[in-house]
């Protein structure tokens, strides 16, 4: 099942300032290799990712929350806002601070942003732009002028470090956006987004243990239970499908082709999924943004540091035609266009 949204004639909403946020540690995979049975090459032609950052255990100013307020005030600085000028703050992740309070609260006394109401959100990678639209959805309906949608990870705390095929894959980073109201006959605006799950596939990637269904208990943990699980070959033939189709999706909704999209920002998951959908839709590969070589995935932060860094470096110019497109486990998918 999928949602499609549309402008009605009251408000539409941009994108005014980004930000992102890394760990200092770098680990590369010549690391890795000292703990794992792998090796640069086997990585590399698995994945595309040559190193990622990973947040240091016990230290304050890299804890989930706390990468979250860096990106945040580099968004509001673009922006020009000041924290307390944010009245909606979403806080997109799969790994809080705490399961409670709920880390937008975190954010809130961390940042400053003392006017703001706020929640968590998480459909996993899709999070954060699950969280643009439902900040958009938000500023249309007039009941919020300003908003901070943050994708923020530390995976590490999840990750299974004695598992080759996972370990090699993931990062801790954050990412953030400002949304503001605008009209909706401005040229800079959100155009349109799709929003789709499909439960079925919950074995894909999981967290066993955590929740209701099993606690944490000694021997859980001892069995990894509480840490990722996937299986990556279902995952890849999934994945390709799912965000080919939604880039279409999005294009069509305005009668667009793909032709006419400047940049292409995918989940950064893997460089062969990434590829292997650029392929699909026949899009040349130097219009599709990626970090995934320099940071790994980060989940619901791939997409909101990228973007930061095309803004930031120049390659996405004022009225650039921007295409978001990402999968998440559940599996969670959605796709959302903007004219910068």
């Amino acid at each position: 099942m999928s949602t499609h949204a549309q402008y009605g004639p009251q408000y539409a909403s941009k994108i005014t300032g980004t930000g992102s946020a890394f760990p200092q540690r770098v680990v590369t995979n010549e690391e890795l290799m000292k703990t794992l049975d792998t090796n640069n090459e086997w990585i590399l032609e698995r994945t595309g990712i040559r190193e990622r950052r990973i947040s240091r255990p016990g230290d304050p100013s890299e804890t989930n929350s706390s990468l979250a307020c860096q990106a945040a005030l580099r968004a509001l600085e673009m922006a020009g806002k000041r924290p307390e000028d944010i009245d909606m703050l979403l806080f997109c992740s799969v790994s809080p601070d705490t399961p409670v309070p709920i880390s937008s609260c975190w954010l809130q006394k961390k940042l400053g942003a003392t006017r703001a109401w706020g929640m968590d959100l998480n459909a996993a990678c899709s999070s954060w732009v699950y969280g643009l639209v439902t900040a958009d959805q938000f500023i249309r309906s007039g009941y919020v002028k300003t908003a901070l949608v943050v994708g923020s990870e530390v995976l590490s705390t999840m990750t299974n470090w004695e598992d080759r095929t996972s370990a090699i894959l993931f990062g801790d980073a954050a990412g953030a956006a400002i949304l503001e109201r605008t009209s909706p006959e401005s040229p800079h605006r959100i155009l349109s987004s799709h929003l789709g799950m499909d439960g079925s596939y919950y074995e894909l990637f999981s967290v066993v243990a955590g929740g209701s269904n099993m606690e944490v208990t000694p021997e859980a943990h001892a069995q990894k239970l509480d840490k990722m699980n996937m299986k990556g070959r279902e995952i890849f033939k999934v994945a390709v499908k799912t965000l080919a189709d939604y880039a279409t999706k999005a294009v069509e909704a305005q009668g667009l082709k793909l032709s006419d999209i400047d940049w292409v920002i995918p989940h950064q998951a893997n460089l062969r999924i990434i590829e292997a959908v650029a392929k699909r839709l026949d899009l040349p590969m130097d219009r599709v943004l990626v970090n995934v070589d320099r940071y790994g995935n980060t989940s619901s932060a791939t997409t909101p540091t990228m973007l930061d860094e095309a803004v930031r470096d120049g390659r996405i110019k004022p009225g650039h035609m921007v295409l978001f497109d990402v999968f998440g486990a559940g599996l969670t998918f959605g796709s959302m266009l903007i004219r910068w």
